[in-house]
């Protein structure tokens, strides 16, 4: 049997550029894996696919479907048609990461499939490789494979390298509502221009460079707040409870609509207190 975690992620900024010919939107956007994950157990059998899943560690985990519409499903499927060959795999995920919550939490379980089995049946793939048939699965799958600090283009799929971002400690808020990814980038497309606040990325950029992390909070930006904001107004009190708390920064990942604030170890307290009284799910991590 072989053990992966599927580490969430957050998004640090989130701009959209354009919408694409191909239908897709061209992003911008600065991903950071934190140590919250699901974890995912595989295990070879003589043939098929076996798949079991425990969400009883999250709310709303019924609604996540345990077919070829699950992305770690799909992930095995992606694996033995690249390989071309019809691998058996079991695979029984344990779902910590709440769901349709921004934090890619089916990608995270793709990417864990992907590098699983890879080493269940020592296909020696290359992690170029992997990325290729992750970004079959979705565009955030390639990400989740390499884990840690990145910008991302194109779809998502094209990813440089930053300067690590560790150690920082991760409080997350998931308000007991879900957001479509869809629906949030399609309601992005019906906003007025003039409303939209854009990350400056480029100068976030340098300001990593230079490890000057404080500066570059200030600059953190999520174009899709705008649109959560529809179906969930509280977002700014939300947002303003943690930064009166202690947090650094505090701001909605990918289409949300969880909120994660970044903090000093010694304001976790102040801030997760600051929170009881939410209607929401709170984590405590840290950035990986």
């Amino acid at each position: 049997m072989i053990l992966e975690l599927a580490r969430a992620k957050i998004n640090l900024t989130l701009d959209i550029l354009k919408l694409r010919e191909d239908g897709y939107h061209e992003v911008e956007m600065i991903m950071q894996t934190i140590g919250l994950a699901d974890e995912v157990e595989l295990t070879r059998i003589k043939s098929g696919i076996e798949f079991t899943m425990d969400t009883s560690q999250i709310t709303g985990g019924e609604n996540i479907p345990s077919d070829e519409k699950n992305l770690a499903y799909r992930a095995v499927l992606a694996v033995q048609e690249y390989c071309k060959k019809n691998f058996g795999v079991k695979v029984h995920l344990i779902k910590k990461i709440p769901a349709a919550s921004g934090l890619g939490g089916g990608s995270a379980d793709a990417a864990a499939v992907i590098r699983g089995m890879n080493w269940l049946y020592d296909l020696n793939l290359s992690q170029d490789e992997l990325c290729l048939i992750g970004e079959k699965i979705g565009s955030d799958v390639p990400f989740c494979i390499v884990e840690g600090t990145f910008l991302a283009r194109g779809r998502g799929e094209i990813l440089y390298e930053m300067p690590p971002f560790k150690n920082y400690s991760v409080i997350l808020i998931k308000p007991n509502i879900e957001i479509s990814t869809v629906w949030a980038y399609k309601n992005f497309d019906a906003l007025d221009a003039e409303d939209v606040k854009h990350p400056n990325t480029y100068k976030i950029l340098e300001l990593f460079r230079v490890r000057d992390f404080d500066t570059a909070f200030k600059n953190f930006a999520n174009v899709l707040e705008l649109v959560a904001e529809k179906v969930f107004p509280d977002l700014e009190i939300y947002k303003a409870k943690m930064m009166q708390a202690g947090a650094k920064v505090a701001m909605m990942s990918g289409s949300g609509p969880t909120i994660f604030a970044l903090a000093d170890k010694a304001d976790v307290e102040k801030i997760v207190e600051s929170l009881q009284d939410l209607p929401a799910q709170i984590f405590i991590t840290e950035t990986d």
